[in-house]
């Protein structure tokens, strides 16, 4: 995989884009729109979290392009953007696995 240099600008780019997903809720948020489009009300559902976190939330998922919204009648749609955040994703729980697996194995003996 090529590897992208790191200069100060593409660094402030990357710390930026783990700190908007360094949030759970978002994350979460993203989770759930891995199956596909949802309503602001959808999301809310599936949170359980309150309509204006849901919605502060989706505010700066949209403004960092991560995700996409909509508009159908009176309705707003949001999808993911970005399906490359998945590829993170994926990368990060496997390391954390592969930590844990270590941790057990460490610890039987």
């Amino acid at each position: 995989m090529p590897k992208t240099a790191l200069n100060p600008q593409n660094l402030e780019s990357v710390a930026t884009r783990f700190r908007i997903l360094g949030v759970p809720l978002r994350l979460q948020i993203l989770n759930e729109l891995a199956d596909g489009e949802r309503t602001v009300g959808d999301l809310v559902d599936a949170t359980g979290s309150t309509q204006p976190n849901v919605s502060k939330h989706l505010t700066t998922l949209l403004a960092h392009r991560l995700v996409r919204r909509e508009k159908r009648g009176n309705s707003a749609y949001y999808s993911v953007a970005d399906p490359a955040v998945f590829d993170l994703c994926e990368i990060v729980c496997g390391n954390i696995e592969r930590a844990l697996d270590e941790e057990r194995r460490a610890f039987s003996g």
